[in-house]
Parts: C-alpha cells; sequence; structure tokens
C-alpha cells in the first residue's frame, strides 16, 4: 500500500456505530488495510521535519530512506511475529505489512540534504534548506517610462 502526501489515515467512521447497534456478531469486517504510519511534516528555521510513528519496527533491517528524483520515500515492514499464532486473539486492531510514505521535495534539494534518526518509535528525517532562499524579493514596478529602484532600505520603511 503506498500513500503519497497523505497524513490522513483511511477508518470507516460508521462502524464503531453500527458495531454497538447491532453487535459485533451480525455486522461485517471493516476491509483491513495494511498498517500505515501516522506522518506530520513541520518547518524549523530553512530546513523541514518529517516525523513518522514507527514502533516495534526494527529500524536498521525493516525500514529504508530514499531521495528518488524529486520525492524522499520511506518504506518499510511491520512484522507479525505471531502469525502463526491467532487462537490467542480475538480482537485483532495492530496492523502489520508493508508500507511507503512519499513526499514531494523542492528541485534544489537531493539526497546530501536529508539525514534521518529514530528514537522512541519515531523516525526523525530532516531536510534541510527546503526553505532557504525563499523569502520574497521585491520586484520594481516601471511607471511612465522610468523605473523606480526599490531598496532594502525602502523596503524595510514600508513595511
Amino acid at each position: 500500500m503506498s500513500t503519497t502526501l497523505s497524513l490522513f489515515t483511511r477508518r470507516d467512521p460508521f462502524d464503531a456505530l453500527m458495531r454497538s447497534a447491532f453487535g459485533p456478531g451480525t455486522w461485517p469486517e471493516p476491509m483491513r488495510t495494511d498498517f500505515m504510519p501516522a506522518a506530520e511534516a513541520v518547518r524549523d528555521g530553512d530546513d523541514v521535519i518529517v516525523r513518522l510513528e514507527v514502533p516495534g519496527i526494527d529500524i536498521e533491517s525493516d525500514v529504508t530512506v530514499e531521495v528518488v528524483q524529486d520525492r524522499l520515500v520511506v518504506r518499510g515492514e511491520r512484522r507479525d511475529e505471531r502469525a502463526e499464532d491467532h487462537e490467542g486473539r480475538s480482537i485483532r486492531e495492530i496492523r502489520y505489512g508493508q508500507f511507503e510514505r512519499t513526499f514531494t521535495l523542492p528541485s534544489h534539494i537531493g539526497a546530501e540534504a536529508v539525514s534521518a534518526s529514530y528514537d522512541k518509535g519515531v523516525l526523525n528525517i530532516r531536510v534541510s534548506g527546503v526553505y532557504a532562499g525563499t523569502e520574497p524579493t521585491r520586484i520594481s514596478i516601471s511607471e511612465g517610462g522610468t523605473t523606480k529602484a526599490i531598496t532594502a532600505e525602502d523596503d524595510s520603511e514600508q513595511r
């Protein structure tokens, strides 16, 4: 299962209501989806930090972080170590399986700008320089054939 730029988990909002009204035996099981880690992206100065919740995953062997063209791609798998032992579980809410999260990067960002760390079940990916040089630059407007140059001093007085 692959998700691009979506930070939302698909859930049926009526499932709990139907189960409480009609009981667990009369309502069909909701469609099972694979595990998809929750994610957020926040600005930190000129950088962006992407955080993914991946508790219980062997980060060294089951997760990869790559830059593919203009995309940051995080792939991994949450393995069900108890896949053969279903008799002891009557409720199965923990999701297992492969996942892929994709985030679009600005064209000036390469793999050298990306670093990743893992702490307490959270994968932190820093993308350096995403906002570097993105401050607006005021453009002069010509009037009647003459152009008035606007300097940084003029700009600061107008703000």
